[in-house]
């Protein structure tokens, strides 16, 4: 019998089914370098365009501490300085008179906030200062009296219609309020569903049914539960709108589906022998549940958790339905008070007319991915971290 190697219709064959093997592999190698370019790319015009939202310019003033300064500090100042200097600033001043009454009949020196123009001048960017007060800018930074420092008020401040006051601190503070309230209410039930269906539940046509209206709410658009929690939260219960109760509730309805299916998924990956164990040594089902299957899913648990989180944290269409979208400058006291949140914010400061919200928007983003990313590599730690133990 003539084998396959001296067959003359088997050798090409073969040939042209490598070629196409190769010509995959490059074409596979291709798509990754290309997805592997396009984020950087993106990461570097992030940073780019964000990094020169950590730099403030500041204008070192003298002003005399007086009364008619504690009241009118426009006053005070030259005409042409006052323009250079923030109202944001100025605003402040008369407070920091009154908090500090030694200042009073003498001459203090102030690191003063530089008003935006003066800021995006400094950086190179679109500015709208006139001839006049860039030889006056060009003046004080030859005199050392104009100086790029480190931009606390990012860090520091909440939203303001002052782009050289404006900072994440109260939408920071949002998000962790309504990331708890989600938190709270999506990680038990959905873990205890999860458990239930797997586990607990007979393989009946109930069941099947509700396993696959879970897998189908796992993939409607997000904007969906903006309007269910703004119909049932807010118009039925009457939840305080713009809070982060209503806004943790509304992410919470949107990360359970997905915290079931991939708990569901963590539960069924024990396998089977481990059951079989159980029942063999005499255990009860909750017995084997609690104290074997569990914690054997539990990193594939925490995994799906914190992922499903953190895609919750970075929605922002569900809650501009619930209202928090807002201008909300302080940061909020209790989940019940009125918030906002860094995706909301981002947003807001992304349809801002004035340039220096460009890289204050830019900024928002590096911040928001690196928490992101941060959330991340702890599902990913966790996980090794439990399968290591169990």
């Amino acid at each position: 019998m003539e084998s396959n190697s001296n067959n003359p219709f088997i050798i090409p064959q073969i040939n042209q089914r490598n070629r196409r093997g190769e010509r995959f592999k490059i074409l596979a190698a291709s798509a990754l370098f290309v997805s592997i370019a396009f984020l950087l790319f993106f990461l570097y015009d992030m940073v780019r365009q964000g990094y020169p939202a950590f730099k403030q310019a500041y204008i070192k003033v003298e002003m005399p501490i007086s009364q008619e300064a504690a009241e009118n500090p426009y006053g005070v100042l030259e005409k042409q300085l006052s323009r250079l200097v923030s109202r944001a600033w100025l605003r402040d001043l008369p407070n920091q008179i009154r908090a500090n009454p030694e200042w009073m009949d003498k001459t203090h020196t102030f690191w003063a906030l530089a008003s935006a123009e003066v800021d995006q001048y400094l950086k190179g960017h679109h500015h709208r200062l006139s001839d006049t007060q860039i030889e006056m800018v060009t003046h004080l930074k030859n005199e050392g009296k104009l100086e790029m420092k480190w931009n606390s008020i990012f860090f520091t401040t909440g939203d303001s219609k002052i782009p050289e006051n404006s900072g994440l601190y109260s939408a920071v503070i949002g998000t962790i309020l309504t990331m708890l309230v989600t938190m709270a209410i999506s990680v038990p039930i959905g873990v205890m569903t999860a458990i239930y269906l797997e586990e607990f539940a007979p393989d009946n046509r109930v069941t099947q049914i509700i396993e696959v209206n879970i897998n189908n709410l796992a993939a409607i658009p997000s904007i969906l539960f903006g309007l269910l929690g703004l119909a049932i939260f807010i118009n039925f219960f009457g939840a305080p709108r713009s809070s982060p109760l209503v806004g943790g509730m509304t992410l919470a309805l949107m990360s359970l589906p997905i915290i079931i299916v991939s708990s569901k998924a963590a539960l069924k990956a024990v396998p089977a022998s481990i059951r079989q164990a159980g029942f063999a040594l005499g255990l009860t089902k909750w017995q084997i549940v609690k104290d074997h299957v569990l914690p054997l899913a539990t990193p594939g648990i925490l995994t799906g958790s914190i992922i499903s989180l953190a895609q919750a944290m970075g929605e922002t269409a569900p809650l501009i339905i619930v209202g928090m979208i807002a201008f909300i400058p302080d940061a909020p006291d209790s989940i019940f008070h009125a918030a906002t949140v860094m995706p909301a914010q981002i947003f807001t400061w992304s349809g801002m007319p004035e340039r220096a919200y460009v890289e204050r928007t830019a900024a928002g983003i590096l911040v928001l991915l690196s928490v992101l990313l941060s959330l991340n590599a702890v599902a990913i730690y966790f996980r090794k971290k439990f399968e290591r133990k169990w």
